[in-house]
């Protein structure tokens, strides 16, 4: 076991564009504990972090998190250019954290970057000494939507070098699964061939001494079963289109009404009343849930959810807290995962530790993680017949202990190989190789050049958002 006494007093600093809720968010507070408990001082800056929409161990002092460089460029303007005001912000962050002397305070040896690579030339410009792991996700450039007109595909033009040409500066890029490996080589083969790829699996807490809240959930339970012991689907991603959870709400609506009687489908995730499209979204998926012929209703709070009428066949959670998607993942008969081409996932291996089975898109990371007719199942998303079938078989085809035997594999899956102190002994290894090896000579030869070009370019992106933003309530 490695001595985490060495790692006393050595800081790594995390910065991420915003601390919220999500799979992202959840992988950076998952590496910052970890890395933490093994003797690291973890400092994150982010841009933001609302105490009522953020991870527990964000917001009741487990880590340190301070808020920087949100005070001159908002999020969006116009509810658009949302890329170009994240480069912003960090830029933002990045020059406020030193020219204060609060990163010169924390005197980092490592960086632990994620999601937004723009500003890693400014950051070895500041602190050339500092190593930096960038952690991707998944390419932005990839991400981004509306290409077909001709002018997003020339907005989004110097954004998508900018990725590619920023993320050089990292010592070490890490990825999520061979599935994001994979798209990372062939999107940007040149840089594949100067970085080593290196995977490292998101994680969960596998610990058992560190999971009381798992016993109060099983106490709770126990004395009082969600809805009375009702059978329920469950889905939790955030209310983002790109997730699908259309083909949830389609699958359960095809499934016989004798064979879903009694049945609900729960749809719970990420909600942020600020974004559009977790708004306009979760519109969406209620317009269809009618049109379908389907009793919905959308509950607001942590009572809300448990008082609704028994005839509600699909239920909208937003922003559920901890307690209660720990007590939906240990009491529902199946999760739905309906993402397509998901970079990871990490909401199947919580299901799986929680007992329940998985039904997931053939498709991106559950490929890596659920086992096809052992913890779950895998099927296309272009099948809707297919999903509906596996939800009449675990609700009304499977016996009892068919379906506990599959329970015990998915716990033994997640154990074996994705728990929280295993993605931190990864990442400790990687900063301490990371820690051996000369800094970028780029960045150095460059770094008073960078100082200046994109300092200027921050504080004059800085003052046009402002004085569009001024404009735009005019």
């Amino acid at each position: 076991m490695t001595d985490t006494k060495t790692r006393e007093g050595e800081t790594i600093v995390f910065l991420h564009p915003d601390l919220g809720i999500g799979g992202a968010e959840r992988l950076v507070v998952d590496a910052a504990v970890g890395l933490q408990n093994r003797g690291y001082k973890v400092v994150i800056f982010t841009s933001h972090c609302d105490p009522k929409h953020c991870f527990d161990e964000a917001r009741d002092g487990t880590l340190d998190v301070r808020v920087r460089g949100h005070t001159v460029v908002p999020p969006t303007l116009l509810a658009r250019f949302s890329i170009l005001c994240a480069i912003l912000r960090q830029l933002h962050l990045l020059l406020q954290i030193h020219l204060t002397g609060e990163l010169s305070s924390t005197n980092p040896r490592a960086y632990f970057v994620d999601q937004l690579s723009a500003g890693l030339p400014l950051l070895q410009a500041l602190h050339p000494r500092g190593r930096v792991l960038f952690y991707c996700h998944f390419p932005d450039l990839l991400l981004a939507q509306g290409r077909r007109r001709w002018w997003k595909r020339a907005y989004r033009l110097p954004f998508d070098w900018w990725e590619q040409w920023s993320m050089s500066f990292a010592d070490v890029i890490a990825v999520n699964s061979n599935f994001t490996r994979g798209v990372v080589s062939r999107t940007w083969p040149a840089l594949a061939r100067t970085k080593d790829l290196k995977i490292v699996y998101p994680c969960v807490d596998t610990k058992p001494e560190e999971n009381k809240k798992k016993d109060r959930v099983q106490e709770e339970k126990d004395a009082k079963p969600l809805w009375n012991g009702k059978k329920f689907l469950l889905s939790i991603n955030r209310f983002e289109r790109k997730k699908d959870i259309a083909l949830a709400i389609h699958a359960f609506a095809g499934l016989k009404p004798a064979a879903r009687q009694g049945v609900r489908l729960v749809l719970a995730g990420g909600y942020d009343p600020r974004v559009a499209e977790n708004v306009g979204y979760h519109k969406e998926l209620v317009s269809l849930t009618e049109t379908l012929g389907l009793r919905a209703i959308t509950a607001g709070t942590h009572p809300t959810a448990l008082e609704v009428p028994d005839d509600v066949e699909v239920l909208f959670l937003h922003s559920v807290p901890h307690l209660l998607k720990a007590m939906l993942l240990a009491s529902a008969r199946l999760l739905v995962y309906t993402p397509a081409n998901e970079h990871f996932g990490i909401v199947p291996l919580e299901a799986m530790l929680a007992g329940c089975p998985v039904l997931a898109a053939d498709t991106g990371g559950p490929r890596e993680t659920v086992v096809e007719g052992r913890t779950g199942w895998l099927r296309s998303p272009a099948h809707v017949g297919r999903w509906t079938d596996v939800m009449d078989k675990v609700l009304n085809r499977m016996s009892e202990p068919e379906l506990e035997a599959m329970r015990q594999a998915g716990v033994d899956r997640v154990k074996g190989g994705f728990g929280q102190e295993q993605m931190a002994q990864r990442l400790d290894e990687i900063v301490q190789e990371m820690l051996e090896v000369p800094g970028t000579a780029r960045a150095r030869a460059y770094g008073p050049l960078w100082v200046l070009t994109l300092g200027v370019l921050g504080i004059l992106g800085g003052v046009v958002a402002v004085v569009l933003k001024g404009w735009s309530r005019l």
